[in-house]
Order: structure tokens, then sequence, then C-alpha cells
């Protein structure tokens, strides 16, 4: 399990590093699996209704440890192979796109993405193995390994689900690509749906415009405030964000201008326990 944040791009860049993927995507031949296209309260997978995260509600992220959500919460994060908070709204955490640390040898050796030497591409800053989501062939094997956890997500009583490291193709040393990424989602999305679970976007602020072709429903931001980011996922996402800081002062800034509308909590960046000496957790 591992907290991640993504690599930072300007807004001015974001928008154009966007309209090039929009431009990217529309012309690509590769075949796309649809996902539907989120409404605003509920999204219609076939018979299945999906339920969105509430507007500016209570938030706390438990993805290092559970304990009893805070008064006031109504919406929280938890690993996959915890319990959902009874009553809650209770979003799902999913690894999908890199290996936690001391699990690469439960993937097939084929579907961990690799540099020109046959090396493991890593991401030195949580020791995780990236995997290879660069064929429509193996995306779809791994996403056969990861729509598993989503069924065990949707087994377990969560509402939705939160797949992390959409961004890891900017540490693939440049063998994944945006494309590869969002072709990957979109099948995650599609299972999700299939389940009856909402999916959020995890980080990743450059790819939020193409949040309807992914099947994307609403957002995770870690440090939106922090790097003046989170006006791009209010407006992507219409304020169906929840928000993480790890400092003080990206707290202060995301409240200053959308803590009136979006759903935001402080954490310490290991997400730690109340009974851990880095625990901390604030909303003001």
């Amino acid at each position: 399990m591992s907290v991640k944040r993504a690599p930072r791009v300007g807004v001015l860049g974001a928008a154009a590093a966007l309209l090039a993927l929009v431009t990217l995507v529309g012309c690509t031949s590769e075949p796309r699996e649809g996902g539907p296209s989120p409404k605003p309260t509920s999204s219609q997978a076939g018979s299945e209704s999906v339920k969105l995260p509430p507007l500016h509600a209570g938030f706390d992220y438990q993805i290092g440890g559970v304990y009893p959500p805070p008064s006031g919460v109504r919406v929280v994060s938890r690993d996959r192979a915890a319990a959902p908070a009874p009553g809650l709204y209770n979003i799902c955490y999913v690894n999908a796109f890199q290996v936690q640390p001391g699990e690469q040898r439960q993937w097939p050796a084929d579907l961990l993405l690799r540099d020109a030497r046959g090396e493991v591409v890593v991401d030195r800053a949580w020791d995780e193995a990236l995997l290879d989501i660069g064929t429509p062939t193996k995306r779809k094997r791994v996403a056969a390994r990861i729509n598993q956890w989503i069924d065990g997500c949707a087994d377990s009583g969560f509402d939705a689900v939160e797949p992390d490291n959409y961004d890891s193709y900017t540490r693939s040393q440049n063998l994944l690509t945006a494309d590869d990424a969002t072709a990957f989602i979109t099948l995650l999305s599609a299972r999700a749906h299939s389940r009856g679970l909402a999916i959020g976007q995890k980080n990743t602020v450059e790819l939020a415009g193409l949040r309807s072709r992914a099947g994307l429903d609403f957002a995770v931001a870690e440090e939106c405030g922090e790097y003046d980011e989170c006006g791009t996922y209010a407006k992507a996402f219409d304020d169906r964000v929840v928000v993480i800081e790890y400092t003080d002062s990206g707290l202060r800034k995301a409240l200053a201008g959308y803590g009136d509308r979006l759903s935001i909590v402080r954490r310490d960046v290991l997400v730690s326990t109340p009974e851990s000496a880095k625990y901390v957790r604030r909303t003001r």
C-alpha cells in the first residue's frame, strides 16, 4: 500500500498536454472498450445503478490502516483488504498500475514493464514495479487480475473503487503513454460499473478532461491545493472531488479556494492510524 503524489505540471502546461492527448486519442486506430459517461448523481451500467460520492462531505483517508471514522465523516477510503465503514460511503483503494513491494513474484514475468536491457522498471520512490499495459493484449491480461480485486471490493460492500497510479506512465522511462493509461483504466471502469461501483480518477490532473471517455465518475486528488490543481479537478468532475493534503499550507490553500465545494482532509503522508506518533488528521 502506498500513497502517490503525482508529477506536477502548471495549469497552462496541463491544458496543452490535454489538447494534444484529446487529438491523439480521437485519431488513434486502437480499439477502445467503452464505459458509461458519468452522471450528476448516478451512472447506469446495464441494470446496475452506480452511486456517486456525496458532494462537499466530511472525508477521511484510511488506506494506511483502519480506525473508527471521526465525527462528521461521510466518505472514507480504505484498502481493498479492509472492511468498509458501516453507514458511510466507502471507496476501495486498489494499486492498479504498479505492484506492491514484495509482490512481484505473484505476477507473470512478462506483465512487469521492462526496459531495453530486460530490467524491471521500478517506481523508486515507493519500490514498486510498473505493470506493462503497453499493448491491448497485455492490458486485458493485467485487467483480468485487477478486476478480481474490483470484484472483491464489490463483494465486501464498497461503493466505489480508487485505482492508484494512473500516472505511472510518467515514471515508465517513456515506455508507456497517456493513451495506454487511458485505455487501461477504461477497462477497469467497465468492470467497476458492471459490479455497481463508481470509479475515481486518482491524481493525473493532465488527463482530467478525458474522464467521460474513460468512464470515470469522481476524482481523488492528492495535494491539489498545494499545487493549484483543485480547480481543474472541480471543473472536470463537477465538484465531485475528494482531496488529501499532506501539508498545512496545502490544506489552507485548498480550503481557501474550495472549502465550500470539495471534500478536503489533511493527513500525514504515511496515512497513519491514531496510535502512531506520526498521525495527522485535520479539516481546518
